[in-house]
């Protein structure tokens, strides 16, 4: 197979769009701001998960489940509808996919039970799948290549932003009027959003059509055979406790409004990772930026672990751990792709759904995890988070070359 120059355009680009590159950065912000609807969309269940167990008579651990079966629907759609939808302007796709966002999070809001809501999570999923490796693949084409890392950052950071608002602030409006109203504003989010990036996006062409079958092929690459697991596995890390934030944080002493702070904390700190992350993957490379990363999410996940084993009560502990716990969480993403695009420019919208599908496959397995492990106890959870985040380590030190010889 021949080289492929990493200053190659991605499919469904233009020679127009290249252009546009060295002011394509400021052009991301719009992509985030859809990131940042969906981000809120995919995570402000987490926030009030035990009062949405109450209202639908279920358990907190069958409640938790709704998370489960948005990643899990993501990661199977993202492939399909990436196929299906290969030829659609990239604008229109991305408004289309917000507007499908905006129904799913409205009839969310109107569950009257949970087969309802699980139901309306999966077309939210629908509508995200389309979204998000969307965004991605066209963030990238708007830049230099020397600017990918910082631009993929700027798109991951509407997800991560959203961790810092969207979550918390998803928790004091559900407090104060609840949770379907909580999500009746995620709705509207999503809607203003796709106005906006119907106004202010540019013109961009689809691509040609890719079989399926072509686009699965991707996973025998050997670059992309030892990314795309690593996504898997360190999301999986990452989100064994989150869904189930409000129960993990009351067994270390925090509860009530303390919630709403600590996930903002986590928020902060998640913001903070994905940002440095980027401008750190093209300065000192990837590998030693997810090495980071999974070093911090063990010694988090394990300090947290003891802290709900002893019973020890130390809020400001919490509040540092819960910044640093987002930091490695979300300092994974735009490494990944960074590794993906330079492996495979040429294919970096298919590379971007897989990747995609894969982060929320793992999330879909730890999310499972985490409600297997509910009746176990917080420190059982945290446990399993840090083993997790090792055997990813583990992973990347056993696929790539971290330090140079």
């Amino acid at each position: 197979m021949s080289h492929v120059s990493i200053s190659a355009r991605p499919p469904g680009t233009s020679r127009a769009v290249d252009s546009t590159r060295p002011g394509g950065l400021p052009c991301t912000l719009v992509l985030a701001l859809g990131t940042f609807a969906v981000g809120t969309d995919a995570f402000v269940l987490a926030g009030f998960l035990p009062d949405v167990a109450a209202s639908l008579r279920a358990s907190t651990s069958s409640a938790g489940q709704a998370v489960t079966v948005f990643a899990a629907a993501y990661a199977l759609a993202s492939p399909l509808v990436a196929t299906a939808t290969a030829r659609l302007p990239r604008r229109a796709l991305l408004v289309a996919a917000l507007l499908v966002l905006a129904a799913a999070n409205a009839a969310s809001a109107l569950a009257p039970g949970l087969p309802w809501l699980l139901a309306s999570r999966v077309v939210a999923a629908a509508g995200a799948a389309a979204y998000t490796p969307t965004a991605g693949a066209v963030s990238a084409s708007l830049v230099r290549p020397e600017l990918r890392g910082r631009a993929l950052a700027v798109v991951v950071g509407g997800l991560t932003v959203a961790t810092a608002l969207g979550v918390p602030l998803g928790d004091a409006v559900g407090a104060v009027m609840g949770w379907r109203a909580a999500l009746g504003l995620v709705a509207a989010l999503c809607l203003v959003t796709a106005l906006a990036a119907g106004a202010l996006m540019p013109k961009l062409p689809g691509a040609a059509p890719v079989a399926l079958s072509a686009r699965l092929a991707a996973l025998r690459r050997p670059g992309v055979a030892a990314v795309l697991p690593l996504t898997v596995l360190g999301m999986a890390a990452a989100y064994t406790v989150y869904a189930y934030a409000v129960p993990a944080l009351h067994a270390v002493g925090v509860a009530g409004s303390g919630t709403a702070w600590m996930l903002g904390a986590y928020g902060l700190g998640a913001i903070a990772g994905n940002l440095v992350s980027g401008v750190a993957a093209d300065r000192v490379g990837p590998a030693r930026v997810l090495a980071a990363g999974y070093t911090l999410m063990i010694a988090t996940m394990a300090a947290f672990a003891l802290l709900a084993a002893t019973g020890t009560r130390a809020p400001i502990a919490v509040a540092l751990l819960a910044a640093v716990w987002g930091a490695a969480s979300w300092c994974q993403t735009p490494p990944q792709q960074h590794r993906l695009i330079t492996a495979a420019p040429a294919e970096a919208p298919l590379l971007m759904a897989l990747n995609a599908s894969s982060i929320y496959l793992g999330i879909g397995a730890g999310t499972a995890a985490g409600g297997l492990l509910v009746p176990q106890g917080a420190a059982t959870m945290f446990t399993v988070a840090a083993v997790l985040a090792a055997l990813s380590l583990a992973w990347l030190a056993g696929t790539t070359k971290i330090w140079p010889r």
